[in-house]
């Protein structure tokens, strides 16, 4: 899976937990996800307790965050 832009790492849809920003793939909130790595869960502990959060979704998550993107629940 490769991931380029926002469409391919972040999903609204009003179907998918009433439209909150989930990351691709999962219902797990973006908001969620940035939670997580403000505080310090290393990556590895964030894909073994969220097992639909590979590393590489992860990691592609922080590249949309450093260039820029905000994330909050109704983006």
């Amino acid at each position: 899976m490769t991931m380029k832009n926002k469409t391919d790492i972040i999903d609204k849809n009003p179907d998918i937990l009433g439209g909150t920003p989930v990351i691709s793939g999962t219902r797990i909130p973006a908001s969620l996800l940035k939670h997580l790595l403000d505080i310090g869960y290393p990556d590895k502990v964030i894909s073994i307790e969220y097992p639909s959060l590979s590393t590489k979704k992860i990691l592609a998550f922080k590249k949309l965050i450093s260039e820029g993107y905000h994330v909050s629940a109704s983006n």
